[in-house]
Parts: structure tokens; C-alpha cells; sequence
């Protein structure tokens, strides 16, 4: 066991991994809130590696909310794996059944999606009366976005002599319904947040909405490195923002759900090898990816809720770095950010520099907040839908190519 956390690039165990590891082996249900980058994934596979055995069908099953969590997680598990030769698989949608019906055949750990792991149930594809774990990765998100009753159908096709592994940031009314019908005798554990705050300086600005793009420029020209995780409330915003950045000479990928797998994997992986520097994102497509070095987080657009806004800012001051947490606070953002402020660590208000020009770009505007929530419900159920079928033929079209025409190695935030 310490081996193979060894093997993972953890000197000791981690506070979940502490925590965890000893239940899991014990045999006992978890709910366990903690937050991304914590090391949670080995916490719950480092026992389901050493409880199953090759070759005897599906014995674990990870469902996670998004496409590119369960790859995540997939690759994690594969890492500190390797010596027992189980056979590890993702299943997700926007990719062909085909060769995910093959692979099935000889899994012995499924991680995916609840929309598609339904499908292969529905089609009798998937066969879950093995299952000894059953674990829920970023449970909060997946009820957020709506997956409670394909969550629940899945665990119904579970054997019921099952260990259940629940981990979420947050434990919501949902998620203690969800363990008093699911789980036996859960022990509850939570671990602090990663974030440090003496490390993690944030900031806002009240700022018009006419000027917020001219002021993240003038940000971004001034740092002279670094890595920068940009958030929008809508899909429209985050692509219509990458595009002005990049017509700014700013190296920006955009990510969303609307986006097919390989589009959304090939720009992780290009964040990830550090050819950009600048990723312009949803909370959707974000949530539970650990992304490494991020040196500021700018919220473009406001968060509806303070844990979105937490969700955020923990992606910067990690692991001994500092961090900075830059907030756009336009007129319709006040009632918001008040709540967003109370719950936090401090905020400091700081004055709008003289901007050189104003370029006036027509963003969604958080004035009518009713309207991003709608936009965000319908990005949820969009998901849901793009986890039953393909992307689209311009989606799928989409190459490796396609993502380093934006990127040149050579200029860092515009330089």
C-alpha cells in the first residue's frame, strides 16, 4: 500500500488519504468532503487496487459528472495500477458505443458518466451485479447538474453487497438523502481546504460592464508569467471571450460542455503542457479537474453562489505557492458578491487603473442573473443529451492541429 502511494508521487499520505484509506480496507461506506487536488482519487483506489482481482468482471465503478474527470481519474488509477494488470476503462459520451460495448467485455474498473454508463445498462452492454465499489466523485456536482435520477438507476443496477464511496466538496440536503437510501453506517470525514490563505491574495473591482475586457487586458499585459484559469457564467461568453483575447494577440483556449470530447481533451492537454497559458472556462467544465501551477484566477463574470466562487479561487495558492483571485464586480454583481464576501477570506477592494483604450465587446451581462441560471440549466441538460450521442461534425472535426493554431510557444499573456 505505501508503494503504490509512493508510486504516485505522494512522499506520505495525504489528510484524505489518511483518513480514508484504513475505512476503505475495513470494508466501511464513506462520505468524504474534501476538495480537488487533495488526493482523493488515490485515497479511494489505492484499496479497491488491492481488494479486486483480474479478470472477474466489472468490480468497481466510478461514476464521475464530466468527461474529462472521469479521464482523470482513469489515468490516476491506471498510474498507481500498473503492477496488477486490471483492465481500467472510461466510458463517456461524444465518443462511438462500439468500441466502449468492446471494451466492457474485460474491464475490471468502469469510470464514467451517468448519462452514458445508463445507455450501456439500458442496452445491456454493462453488467453491474459484480460491482464490490461503488464510488460518487464530485457527488455535489453531478446532482447540480441534474443526474439524480440516472445516479440513482445506476446504483439500483449495482450488486447490493456493495461498499459505497461518496466524495463531494460540499454535503448538501441531496447528498444525505442520497447515503440514508444508499449507503450503510457511513463514516463522515472532511479535510481543510487546500487553499492557503495566508498564500491566496484576493481581490475585486467595481468595473462597468463596457470596460471589463479592456481592464483583464491591462491585467494580463502586466503579468509578466504565469498561468491564468479565466470564468464565465455561459458557454457564449467563454467563447466570445477566447476569440477577443486571441484577436488581443493573447494566447486563450476555451472549454465548455458544448464542446466535443476530443476538442475539450486536446485543450486540457495543451493547458496541462503549458502551450497556453490562459484557459477561459465554465464552472461545469472545470469542476473536479486538477490543474497544477495556476498562478491567478479571474473571475470574468461573477459566480451565482459562494461555493462556485470557492470552487474557483481553490485552483490558485496550492501547495506552499502563492496565488491571487481577481474579481469583476459590474452593477447587476452587488447582491452576489455580498454573499460571496461574507463567507470568505478577505476581499480587498482595489481602484480601476487609467486604462491606455477601451474596447467596448458586447458579453452577456450578469444584469439579468435570471438568465444565466436558465442558460446554465440548459448547458446541464445539454450535457446530459451530448453524453447519449456524438459531438457535432464540426466538433469531431476538430485536431490536435487545430488547437496549436492558436498557440505560440513563444509569447506569454500577449508578450
Amino acid at each position: 500500500m505505501l508503494n503504490t502511494i509512493k508510486s504516485s508521487g505522494f512522499s506520505e499520505p495525504s489528510e484524505i488519504q489518511e483518513k480514508t484509506i484504513p475505512l476503505v480496507m475495513e470494508g466501511k461506506d464513506v462520505i468524504g468532503s474534501s476538495v480537488t487536488g487533495s488526493g482523493k482519487t488515490l485515497a479511494f483506489g489505492a484499496g479497491i487496487v488491492d481488494k479486486i482481482k483480474r479478470g472477474s468482471g466489472v468490480q468497481a465503478l466510478i461514476l464521475t459528472p464530466t468527461r474529462e474527470l472521469a479521464e482523470q481519474v482513469a489515468r490516476s488509477l491506471r498510474s498507481f495500477s500498473r503492477h496488477t494488470g486490471l483492465n481500467i476503462r472510461e466510458v463517456y459520451g461524444g465518443v462511438g458505443m462500439d468500441s466502449q460495448i468492446r471494451d466492457l467485455r474485460f474491464s475490471d474498473i468502469v469510470v464514467g458518466t451517468p448519462g452514458r454508463l445508463l445507455d450501456h445498462l439500458k442496452r445491456r452492454t454493462l453488467n453491474l451485479s459484480r460491482v464490490k465499489f461503488l464510488v460518487l466523485d464530485e457527488a455535489d456536482r453531478m446532482l447540480d447538474m441534474g443526474f439524480i435520477r440516472d445516479v440513482e438507476s445506476i446504483i439500483k443496477s449495482c450488486s447490493k453487497d456493495r461498499q459505497t464511496l461518496l466524495f463531494s466538496a460540499t454535503i448538501s440536503r441531496e447528498i444525505n438523502h442520497i447515503a440514508e437510501r444508499y449507503m450503510i453506517n457511513p463514516v463522515r470525514i472532511s479535510v481543510d481546504n487546500q487553499v492557503d490563505p495566508s498564500k491566496l491574495y484576493q481581490t475585486y473591482y467595481d468595473i462597468s460592464t463596457e470596460e471589463k475586457f479592456s481592464l483583464l487586458l491591462h491585467l494580463l499585459n502586466l503579468q509578466k508569467s504565469g498561468v491564468a484559469m479565466i470564468f464565465c457564467n455561459t458557454r457564449r461568453n467563454v467563447d466570445r471571450l477566447a476569440k477577443a483575447l486571441n484577436q488581443q494577440r493573447i494566447d486563450a483556449l476555451a472549454i465548455h460542455g458544448g464542446l466535443s470530447q476530443n476538442r475539450r481533451s486536446d485543450t486540457l492537454q495543451a493547458f496541462h503542457q503549458r502551450e497556453t497559458l490562459v484557459l477561459v472556462c465554465t464552472d461545469v467544465a472545470a469542476r473536479g479537474l486538477d490543474i497544477k501551477g495556476v498562478t491567478h484566477v479571474y473571475n470574468f463574470d461573477i459566480p451565482n453562489t459562494p461555493d462556485e466562487y470557492i470552487h474557483r479561487i481553490g485552483r490558485t495558492a496550492r501547495a506552499g505557492k502563492n496565488g491571487i483571485a481577481v474579481s469583476f464586480v459590474c452593477p447587476g454583481d452587488h447582491g452576489e458578491f455580498r454573499q460571496i464576501s461574507r463567507g470568505t477570506f478577505k476581499i480587498e477592494k482595489l481602484n480601476t487603473p487609467k486604462l491606455e483604450r477601451i474596447i467596448s465587446i458586447n458579453f452577456s451581462s450578469n444584469m439579468d442573473r435570471k438568465v444565466n441560471r436558465q442558460n446554465n440549466q440548459g448547458q446541464r441538460r445539454d450535457d446530459r443529451r451530448r453524453s447519449h450521442r456524438g459531438g457535432s461534425r464540426e466538433n469531431r472535426s476538430f485536431s490536435r492541429r487545430s488547437v496549436r493554431r492558436h498557440v505560440s510557444r513563444n509569447r506569454m499573456f500577449g508578450r
